[in-house]
């Protein structure tokens, strides 16, 4: 099992303020899997991605990660484990401003002491898997919405992730570029990568395998996902 979640419980304290906003959260993520966390604003997706994802933390319950217990974990430690096993790629792409595409992807690697890549080497490789190894020297203002999504996918790919985790990946382009990035997300999974996605969209969640739906801090729904939308066959489903 790649990720066990057990009554997990997050709260935000500000000026003595209690603000509850995960009520005992509990599920399983097997590898290879896609899934959808599907909710509102404010129903706390976000929240439990960036606790899933090691960018915070549960204020109470277990986090198992590839059978090992990183519920007490230092802040060194979860970073450690967030750049060597979780690729991230957000709505607003996050892409370093002034600096070329392959700059951008070669990034990761950087920071990785257990380098396995040459970084040149390895960032031109995934960017010509997303299909961008003819802007490998554009600067990033210089490519298109499209582009800038395939680019974080690329960085968030470069360091061979355990799972990667889709916040909102369509949220800013327009419907085209929208469905060619979640063919590529289903085509990543195809070829074995485990993904997140969490989105507020229906139409979005049905790429994904398993739908699990948030509302107010709660799981209210978890299934598999029977007639699948396939990117790449436009409004067919199977």
């Amino acid at each position: 099992m790649l990720i066990e979640l057990d009554d997990l419980k997050k709260e935000f304290v500000n000026n003595e303020v209690v603000t509850k906003v995960l009520h005992g959260i509990s599920f399983r993520v097997e590898k290879g899997e896609f899934i959808s966390i599907m909710g509102p604003s404010g129903s706390g997706k976000s929240t439990l991605m960036h606790i899933m994802g090691f960018l915070d933390r549960a204020t109470s319950g277990t986090h198992h990660f590839a059978g090992k217990n990183v519920t007490g974990l230092d802040d060194n430690e979860l970073a450690h484990l967030r750049n060597k096993e979780i690729g991230f790629v957000f709505q607003a792409f996050n892409l370093l401003p002034r600096t070329t595409v392959l700059e951008n992807v070669k990034l990761p690697l950087v920071y990785c002491h257990e380098r396995k890549f040459d970084p040149s080497e390895r960032a031109t490789d995934v960017l010509k898997s997303v299909g961008l190894e003819h802007r490998l020297h554009y600067q990033t203002n210089q490519i298109s919405g499209g582009e800038k999504q395939r680019v974080a996918i690329a960085r968030a790919l470069v360091n061979e992730p355990s799972v990667i985790f889709a916040d909102e990946p369509t949220g800013n382009l327009d419907s085209k570029s929208g469905t060619q990035i979640m063919e590529l997300l289903q085509g990543l999974n195809e070829a074995g990568n485990t993904i997140i996605l969490v989105t507020h969209e229906t139409y979005t969640s049905e790429h994904a395998k398993r739908i699990i739906k948030i509302k107010d801090g709660h799981i209210i729904d978890d299934y598999k996902v029977s007639r699948r939308r396939l990117a790449r066959d436009g409004e067919v489903l199977k």
